[in-house]
């Protein structure tokens, strides 16, 4: 496509977005007014109001009691450069009048050579799906489910040693992502421990039989991508968990596939779709087209790949020196 019709293409995708009363227009509370739009930590007007029709209908069902609900916009550019991430992630709670933006993850895929590349990049991602690891970020409809703490290992910290657990909070989707919870896709703050070793300190409540634990170097991704769950930094986490965790919350991210698909068509034919998409324009540019990657066609790619490549024998974790 030409770069004319592309750059036309980006404007129309991005129309609306600068109204000069996004929150009347939408018939949205006036104070959300501020927040809505195109900048860095600002929502979008379409991903608002569907966050917030599945808030309301989840609340109205009594499926959900939780005062806040949640909304993450993965179209648009997680690092932005410099050390900087984009703040596409969003925490809504109407009666207080909280809104608050984070930074958070999108999946990373994978790359099989010879077989499919569905692997993104750091800034934007182009791929999405929901089939079993691939490793993507499906959009649609999420209710955050239970919470659970798993011990990760050691790590040193100053003069002395910390110990490690992440909680991971259980989401449950529908539509794309009602094969959710079999994906296990969740959120988790994004760090992880790296450099594994066993460690002889059989005092510890978490040593196995022969008194070792997991002892390993602490690392932050935040900056980076994820196996598909929401990731935030450790600083975002220790804020965003508390609001979801014992207490049920909505959560809608957007894309869906039918958006993904619209701006797919719309990329190729350099026209709008009639029933009016949205995507970000950094993005857009930088990815050129989305693509969606339903299960029934992605998970028998994987399937063959994983016959042709089998894992080879676990390595035993070393003894740490």
């Amino acid at each position: 496509m030409p770069s004319k019709s592309l750059s036309s293409l980006v404007c129309l995708l991005t129309l609306g977005l600068a109204a000069s009363s996004p929150a009347r227009a939408q018939n949205l509370p006036d104070w959300l007014a501020p927040h809505i739009g195109a900048a860095d930590g600002q929502i979008a007007p379409l991903v608002l109001r569907r966050a917030r029709a599945l808030y309301l209908r989840k609340i109205q069902a009594g499926e959900v009691k939780n005062p806040c609900y949640f909304a993450m916009d993965a179209t648009r550019p997680n690092d932005l450069g410099g050390g900087r991430l984009g703040k596409r992630f969003y925490l809504i709670c109407e009666k207080e009048e909280i809104f608050r933006a984070y930074a958070s993850g999108h999946g990373g895929g994978r790359d099989l050579a010879g077989y499919a590349d569905f692997s993104n990049g750091r800034t934007c991602a182009k791929n999405f799906g929901n089939a079993e690891d691939s490793k993507l970020t499906t959009g649609g409809a999420y209710v955050t489910a239970e919470t659970k703490l798993s011990f990760k290992g050691y790590f040193d910290k100053g003069e002395g040693e910390a110990a490690f657990s992440r909680a991971f909070i259980q989401f449950d989707g529908e539509g794309d992502a009602a094969n959710a919870r079999a994906r296990a896709i969740g959120g988790h703050a994004a760090e992880l421990l790296r450099n594994v070793c066993l460690e002889k300190k059989p005092d510890s409540p978490h040593a196995d039989g022969d008194g070792y634990v997991p002892h390993g170097n602490l690392v932050d991704y935040g900056g980076g991508r994820s196996n598909g769950c929401t990731s935030w930094t450790a600083h975002d986490a220790a804020e965003i968990a508390p609001v979801m965790r014992d207490d049920p919350a909505t959560l809608y991210i957007y894309p869906e596939s039918r958006d993904i698909e619209a701006v797919a068509r719309a990329s190729a034919s350099g026209r709008l779709p009639a029933s009016g998409v949205y995507w970000d324009a950094r993005c857009l540019k930088a990815i050129k087209a989305p693509k969606f990657w339903r299960r029934e066609t992605l998970e028998p790619i994987l399937a063959r790949y994983a016959k042709d490549h089998p894992p080879p024998p676990p390595r035993p974790t070393p003894l740490c020196r």
